[in-house]
């Protein structure tokens, strides 16, 4: 199993991990062709050039842990992505 394909089962496990770190959804979506840009404060968008799709979150801080809810809505995002 490739490191690509471990990342995306990590994301997809059930119930929800709660030890996810931001450098991973990062990864995970360039896995999939989006690019990440910076906003304003803790901002974050990652974009697609090639469909247009965006998904934008809040940096965690002070740590670098993500919420549970970010964890669901980028499942939710990549189920589609997934063959």
């Amino acid at each position: 199993m490739s490191k690509k394909d471990k990342l995306i089962k990590k994301f997809l496990t059930k119930p929800v991990r709660s030890d996810l770190t931001f450098e991973e959804l990062e990864s995970l979506f360039s896995i999939f062709g989006y690019i990440k840009r910076e906003g304003k404060g803790s901002r974050v968008r990652f974009s697609n050039p090639e469909t247009g799709d965006i998904f934008t979150i809040h940096r965690p801080h002070p740590g670098n842990i993500l919420k549970t809810y970010v964890v669901k809505e980028a499942i939710n995002k990549i189920k589609g992505l997934v063959k």
